[in-house]
């Protein structure tokens, strides 16, 4: 399940953090980056647009006076708005024009997936622009590089001590690392081909040979099943036998 989303904000550096972030999540689409509201609601009105990330506090027309004149132009499947802002100040007028999520600025990835899960969330498939089931790649941190890594590609991901290492399908493609947690990760794999083995361990599916009521396997690697997981994946498995 893909959502197409733009981004709005006059300052460059704010659009660009924003934007890094929306290529960092697997179910998010770009589809669009404005540095004027005008422009953003031109976009809102000819395309398929899911989310709106968006400042409030900008020269021209306001984040508030866009959500406004959206809400009275009386769209058929209006986006979800989230405001990104450094002003408190427009929490009841954003309430006002049925922003989904407020956040403050500055905020970190976490905040960011936090809202964007909530509007995956409010969006239902009668809602979506895009359907599609598919998740197609994400992109992670290793060193200094920005990597993308096709999630049909991903063996199983292993949690280390500061780090994470993302072990792919292909023969001989070293794993990847990344300093992004299982939490982060797990957020952005579809939940239907990926489960959390244990706090260190998450595995596609497919991948998995054989099973027990404490380990996978996947080929000659056992792997022990958390305590706390151990409902969730014998009933995720027995589902897909």
């Amino acid at each position: 399940m893909i959502l197409n989303c733009i981004t709005i904000d006059d300052e460059p550096l704010a659009l660009e953090l924003i934007n890094s972030f929306v290529q960092q999540t697997g179910f998010l689409r770009l589809i669009g980056s404005y540095q004027k509201a005008s422009l953003g609601l031109q976009a809102i009105l000819t395309e398929n647009v899911d989310i709106v990330f968006m400042d409030i506090h900008m020269p021209g027309s306001s984040g508030i006076e866009l959500a406004q004149a959206l809400k009275k132009s009386k769209t058929a499947s209006p986006p979800k708005i989230i405001f990104t802002t450094a002003f408190n100040q427009y929490a009841y007028e954003s309430y006002q024009v049925n922003a989904l999520d407020y956040l403050l600025k500055p905020f970190e990835y976490e905040e960011f997936l936090k809202a964007a899960l909530k509007a995956k969330t409010n969006l239902t498939p009668k809602t979506l622009n895009d359907s599609s089931d598919d998740y197609e790649s994400l992109i992670v941190k290793s060193g200094y590089k920005q990597v993308r890594v096709a999630i049909p590609d991903i063996k199983y991901i292993q949690g280390l001590k500061d780090y994470a290492a993302i072990h792919l399908k292909t023969p001989g493609l070293k794993p990847i690392i990344t300093l992004s947690t299982q939490k982060s990760l797990l957020a952005k794999l579809p939940p239907e081909k990926f489960m959390r083995i244990q706090r260190s361990f998450i595995a596609a599916m497919d991948v998995i040979s054989s099973f027990s009521l404490s380990s996978i396997w996947i080929g000659d690697l056992e792997i022990k099943i958390g305590e706390k997981y151990k409902q969730s994946v014998q009933e995720q498995l027995s589902k897909n036998n």
